[in-house]
């Protein structure tokens, strides 16, 4: 149903990649990302649809984020770059137009603009109350259920006014009016985007807009169920927070920090907390990102070209293609495994204690400890003096001890 229901803005935003992308044309005349007259109709010559239809099917791909528009050019979404080999990429335009409705339909004239803003943050206890039906519901059941949402909605904020209030007028609602043309506006905005059906007084939702709500729901239970009390935190607290839980724990800690944030502002938030000075944080970071999946590809694939995070995004990149974790490491390089396991170092040394750095030995790629030090020195990490300082501070054998303080005295010096 997905699929079918965004065939259209994915042939547009395909055209789009191909006639639009970087020095290609203009693809807008306003800067708001709005298809320009002349872009429009050559699309519609060239696709065999009308000027409305080719603007109707951008504005689709747009919000379902199959086209980001840049400037004056556009470029595929990583949904459409995923289209035809991912089924959950398909389903999550369609999530986020769902998410959209309020915007993929004229809203309503002569209505207040807070009055609208009521109703779509009325509507998710509507489409619960849809969701639980499991079939067709009268309208006027939405209307009193709505009514009863926003009344509660302006008590919340202290608009109901104190004192003596004249009488109501004899059987109507102070709500009704306003109300009433604003709900049918926005059952023809979810119906627009396939969520329901709506007609004959009544309202069902569709198997796919139940499954989306069902999603949304779901992702309410998991949000509530944060069990570290770490959802409300920035990413980089979160992850501090996450640092001594068990690996079960901290991925249902990231699941339900996740849940209560947009994919991409999340992701943004993580690759953040993954630039800083704290190594650790930087392999949870990842570790959340893997929770993540596949919306974040496209964001983990650019920041290959930053030193500090690229051993990190190689290794997900190649889970993420389906490699076993543990050969995953072949897609180092010797330097980039080198680098890693001084970051990896550096985690233990701030964090850990002083048999697990002692330990953290035994991964390294080289073979002997004179050709690791010989490597460590020459990769050139930032931390590389305290890392080797606190080995030798924790290793017992006494000449080893020695040889890796020579090395980290050799960093420090600039000497060989």
């Amino acid at each position: 149903m997905a699929r079918s229901g965004l065939a259209d803005a994915a042939r547009v935003a395909r055209w789009a990649d191909t006639e639009l992308g970087p020095g290609r044309g203009s693809a807008t005349a306003d800067g708001k990302a709005t298809l320009s007259a002349a872009t429009a109709e050559r699309a519609a010559h060239e696709l065999g649809l009308t000027p409305d239809q080719v603007r109707a099917d951008w504005d689709t791909a747009r919000l379902a984020g199959l086209v980001e528009v840049h400037g004056d050019s556009a470029r595929p979404g990583w949904r459409l770059r995923a289209w035809d080999r991912d089924d959950s990429a398909v389903l999550r335009g369609w999530v986020a137009l769902f998410d959209a409705w309020s915007l993929a339909y004229p809203e309503p004239q002569d209505h207040e603009p807070a009055a609208v803003a009521e109703v779509v943050s009325a509507m998710p206890q509507v489409l619960s109350f849809l969701q639980l039906s499991a079939g067709p519901v009268p309208v006027e059941q939405l209307l009193d259920l709505l009514e009863q949402r926003v009344t509660e909605l302006r008590t919340a904020r202290c608009e109901i006014p104190y004192g003596p209030q004249p009488e109501p007028q004899a059987e109507q609602a102070p709500t009704d009016a306003p109300l009433a043309p604003l709900l049918d506006w926005a059952l023809r905005a979810l119906a627009s985007v396939g969520a329901l059906t709506y007609g004959d007084g009544q309202a069902t939702l569709t198997p796919l807009g139940s499954w989306a709500v069902w999603v949304k729901l779901e992702q309410i239970c998991v949000a509530a169920q944060s069990p570290a009390g770490n959802i409300e935190q920035a990413a980089e607290d979160m992850l501090r927070g996450c640092a001594q839980l068990r690996p079960n724990a901290a991925r249902a800690e990231y699941r339900a920090w996740l849940a209560a944030r947009t994919v991409g502002s999340a992701v943004t938030e993580l690759l953040a907390a993954a630039r800083g000075e704290d190594a650790l944080l930087r392999g949870l970071a990842f570790e959340a990102l893997r929770v993540v999946g596949a919306p974040a590809e496209p964001d983990v694939r650019a920041v290959l070209d930053e030193p500090t995070l690229r051993p990190y995004a190689l290794l997900w990149l190649a889970e993420h293609d389906g490699a076993d974790p543990e050969d995953a490491h072949e897609v180092l390089t010797r330097e980039e495994a080198t680098w890693l396991w001084v970051d990896t170092a550096a985690a233990v040394a701030d964090h850990g204690e002083a048999p697990l750095l002692v330990r953290h030995l035994e991964s390294a790629v080289q073979p002997t400890i004179p050709m690791l030090l010989d490597e460590v020195r020459a990769v050139g990490h930032p931390r590389t003096v305290q890392v080797l300082v606190a080995l030798a501070a924790a290793h017992p054998d006494p000449a080893l001890a020695k040889a890796v303080r020579r090395a980290a005295f050799q960093v420090h010096t600039g000497g060989s």
